[in-house]
Parts: structure tokens; C-alpha cells; sequence
């Protein structure tokens, strides 16, 4: 990779410094993730082995190359978003997910060695679901 200064990059391209505009919400985030994955739904995916069981410090530091995390890390506008590296702990951070949650997305223990990224993006999408039904909830109760 090659490094230019902002000021030779400005006399071939118009680069945008306010890019991303404004903050992604946790949904936002979330949906970016299932778009993600269902653009290439039969690729297959490293799980991540016994969440549940490992020591806090051992579960976030936790990764696996082509895992359903490290496809939300190949993205740039995730990155520019602020997810930091393709680990169990920055997922759980980034995407603001449960020990619980994130299990039910990642976990060997769900869907083997492999998962497809169809199956990652379906989990997801659930999660999704629920989040958009309690919000309604929390509304109808406290306004």
C-alpha cells in the first residue's frame, strides 16, 4: 500500500473528511453486518469454539480468519464506523451485544466448525427483530 499525503490525494480524487457523516446506531450497525453476510450467503465460516466456557480475557480476545466477525472487519464503512479488529470482545463492544447474543451468532456449539454466512445473517436479523419489537414495547409503555 502506498501513503500520499491529504494534499496529493486532493489533486486526483475529492476526498470527503466528514465521511462517515454522523454515527451509526447500534441497528444501523447491525443491519450493515446481515447485508454483509447475505451478499455471499453461501460462504462458509469459521465458528468460534466454546464461548460460554472461556475466561472473560480469553473470550474477547477470541478470533478466527472468515469468521462472521471478520467479514463485518473487511467492510470500510464498519472501520470508518469504529470497529477496531475481528475479535469476539470488539464485536460485543461495536455491535453492543450480550455475551448471550453474540454466543447465539458465533458459537461452535450452535452450528459446528462452519456456519453459512446465510445462517450468521439469519441470527442476526433476529436480534434485529427483537430489538425493533422492545423499542415498540418501552413506547407504548413509557410514552
Amino acid at each position: 500500500m502506498k501513503h500520499h499525503a491529504l494534499e496529493q490525494l486532493q489533486i486526483v480524487a475529492e476526498v470527503d473528511q466528514d465521511y462517515p457523516c454522523r454515527p451509526m446506531s447500534r441497528s444501523e450497525r447491525l443491519r450493515r453486518w446481515a447485508e454483509l453476510l447475505e451478499q455471499n450467503a453461501d460462504r462458509r465460516l469459521a465458528t468460534l469454539h466454546q464461548t460460554e466456557y472461556q475466561p472473560i480475557r480469553e473470550r474477547a480476545a477470541m478470533r478466527s480468519n472468515s469468521s462472521p466477525i471478520s467479514v463485518a472487519f473487511e467492510d470500510p464503512v464498519l472501520r470508518a464506523a469504529g470497529l477496531e479488529n475481528d475479535s469476539y470482545g470488539e464485536a460485543r463492544r461495536f455491535f453492543e451485544l450480550t455475551d448471550n447474543q453474540l454466543h447465539k451468532v458465533i458459537c461452535y456449539c450452535h452450528f459446528g466448525a462452519t456456519m453459512s454466512a446465510a445462517t450468521a445473517a439469519h441470527h442476526l436479523r433476529k436480534l434485529i427483530a427483537r430489538q425493533r419489537m422492545f423499542t415498540r414495547l418501552r413506547g407504548m409503555l413509557v410514552g
